[in-house]
């Protein structure tokens, strides 16, 4: 049987956009989203499993995996978490209903999945491959971001220690920390003329797309990173690590 990878909030920007990178080099799917509508139809296009359900609960994150273990008989070899949104405002304008749904939207989707999926590894003895998705505002100071950056920071704590404890099983983890990528999650920070302000933020000179955090994330699940675990990966046109040469 071909590897199978589950993707979780598979009906967004990043997810989809992964999901058709897999298909194309030859994973079969489970794609699990709230919305079923939207799944189901990406299902039909890649002749995959559809699974609806909200993994920012135990039970339905647990729901997930039963499913994918009555379609496929196993857990899946991959797991891609792209659950998530975002919250720009200053911390004194934060209200506790959003940093509620912010940590339930970025890291309860996450652990609960994650903890999903190690458990059915392990009671398989099946070793896989995890990869969660952070972001460089938890690396890098943003203005206004307080709320997301504590999220996606909690992220990749448990991505780094889901990592150590479950190496010896041979359960990678690891996560990538994208800059801004052009998704309909996004969409409302091009306004007109922003996309000019926005890429020159960047060293490479543009924004990111989906299809930039696809292409890492399909790497971290394959075999082609079977030594690499514990990693936070930027995936950010050298937003968190250089600064360009201005010209005056």
């Amino acid at each position: 049987m071909k590897p199978y990878a589950l993707i979780t909030g598979a009906s967004g920007g990043l997810g989809q956009a992964l999901a058709h990178k897999l298909k194309a080099e030859g994973w079969s799917l489970a794609l699990a989203s709230r919305r079923h509508e939207a799944i189901a139809l990406l299902a039909r296009e890649l002749d995959c499993l559809a699974i609806a359900a909200d993994v920012a609960t135990p039970e339905g994150a647990q729901s997930v995996l039963r499913a994918c273990l009555s379609e496929f008989g196993v857990p899946p070899a991959g797991l891609a978490l792209c659950a998530g949104n975002t919250l720009i405002t200053p911390l004194h304008r934060t209200s506790d209903a959003q940093i509620r749904d912010c940590l339930t939207a970025n890291f309860f989707t996450a652990y609960h999945s994650l903890q999903a999926f190690i458990s059915q590894c392990l009671e398989h003895g099946q070793s896989g491959s995890a990869v969660l998705v952070s972001s460089v505002v938890a690396r890098i100071g943003v203005a206004n971001h307080e709320a997301i950056a504590a999220c996606k920071g909690a992220v990749e704590g448990l991505a780094r220690s889901a990592a150590a404890t479950y190496a010896g099983k041979g359960i990678r983890v690891n996560a990538i920390a994208p800059g801004l990528m052009r998704s309909p999650l996004t969409e409302r920070l091009f306004a007109p003329n922003a996309e000019k302000q926005i890429a020159a933020q960047y060293p490479l000179g543009r924004h990111g797309s989906v299809e930039d955090g696809a292409s890492a994330i399909a790497w971290l699940l394959s075999d082609q990173s079977s030594w690499v675990t514990g990693q936070v990966l930027p995936i950010d046109g050298g937003f968190s690590a250089i600064r360009p040469m201005v010209r005056a």
